[in-house]
């Protein structure tokens, strides 16, 4: 698939908006700073955005997926307002304590293998960014390029994120910065 679309894969609390945990009302969701701008600068040099994000809290029946669905539109506004868009968004709504295993939790591929197909993209042109090793961890495993941001979680996995040959970052900016910086052509 080397003709395939490149893409930049982003986790959603932590990476783009600010972690509340459990995120499920529309008027919570705050942009981190720096982040419209950053993907709009991904926008305008062409790599698809997309956001795949583990939300455990549909799981535990802390929220729905309505409550889910308007947060995400919610996001939608405030990217737009900064002319900024995102190309598809995909959730895992399971947590195994509760719902037991699935392939769609992050590190698992499944989404990330659901956006391939749905938008034609090239993994070995694309980024995984996020804030947590399982937003980045599946960059390994299909042959694309991580960095790891230290806002959100980020802090606590710096170490292991080296470790693995991560790139790590203070923040989405600054991820921009790189992946426009390095541009992958394989």
């Amino acid at each position: 698939m080397a003709d395939g679309h490149r893409a930049v894969f982003l986790d959603r609390d932590g990476t783009i908006v600010e972690d509340a945990g459990f995120l499920h009302e529309p008027g919570k969701v705050k942009l981190l700073p720096g982040a419209a701008d950053a993907i709009k600068r991904l926008n305008e040099h062409g790599y698809l955005v997309v956001i795949v994000t583990n939300q455990s809290g549909i799981g535990r029946g802390r929220y729905t997926v309505l409550d889910y669905s308007a947060v995400q539109r919610r996001l939608v506004e405030l990217l737009e307002a900064h002319d900024a868009h995102i190309d598809g968004a995909y959730f895992c709504p399971h947590h195994p304590q509760y719902t037991g295993p699935c392939e769609c939790r992050k590190p698992g591929l499944k989404l990330f293998n659901d956006a391939r197909q749905a938008l034609d993209i090239d993994f070995t042109r694309s980024w995984f960014v996020g804030d947590r090793l399982a937003d980045v961890q599946p960059a390994r495993d299909l042959g694309g390029h991580g960095i790891l941001v230290a806002t959100g979680e980020g802090n606590l996995h710096q170490g292991q994120a080296r470790a693995i040959g991560v790139m790590v970052v203070a923040d989405l900016g600054q991820a921009v910065d790189e992946i426009l910086r390095l541009k992958p052509v394989s």
